[in-house]
């Protein structure tokens, strides 16, 4: 990655890590561009020429924290198939408090958005492959949805379980 490309990610997190920070403090729509730039330390137009939105600013924390989870787990994350839901359902569990946060604010399209990201094909694919991706991240966000909804009551493995049966995986 180029200086200017990680550059520009570390500007991205800082200013998304910031409307995180703030969500801890007041009500996520009462949350102003202002006090996102100000809390990051940046100007509005820095805000403006990254996010369009403040969904858009967690679906990218959430894209980032993926990566570095699926990199602190040596997972190759070149492709996503029904076979590998148990990273997903791993993930999930480990930043459910964030995720739980996220979701019931009604900002579930963020989430969504986040999943689509990093299981979509890595490279150039035919039709078939992409449909295919899109199935699997939107099936695993419904479990999502249902396991936010429950508490998160299951174990990751018990998800596993539930989705291999669904999946008609032995």
């Amino acid at each position: 990655m180029s200086g200017n490309k990680k550059t520009k990610k570390s500007l991205k997190e800082r200013i998304s890590d910031a409307l995180i920070n703030l969500m801890s403090e007041k009500e996520f729509s009462k949350i102003t561009i202002n006090e996102i730039t100000d809390a990051a330390g940046v100007n509005r137009s820095t805000w403006f020429r990254n996010f369009a939105s403040k969904g858009e600013a967690l679906t990218f924390k959430i894209v980032q924290l993926w990566y570095r989870w699926s990199d602190e787990h040596q997972l190759n994350r070149a492709k996503y198939t029904v076979y590998n839901a148990r990273e997903f359902f791993n993930f999930v569990y480990e930043y459910r408090c964030f995720i739980k946060q996220v979701l019931d604010l009604g900002l579930q399209s963020t989430v969504y958005e986040a999943f689509c990201e990093v299981m979509k094909p890595q490279f150039s694919t035919g039709a078939a492959e992409c449909y295919r991706s899109r199935l699997y991240s939107y099936g695993l966000f419904g479990l999502l949805g249902e396991w936010n909804n429950r508490g998160y009551s299951e174990t990751p493995d018990e998800m596993v379980s539930y989705y291999n049966k669904m999946m008609g995986i032995a």
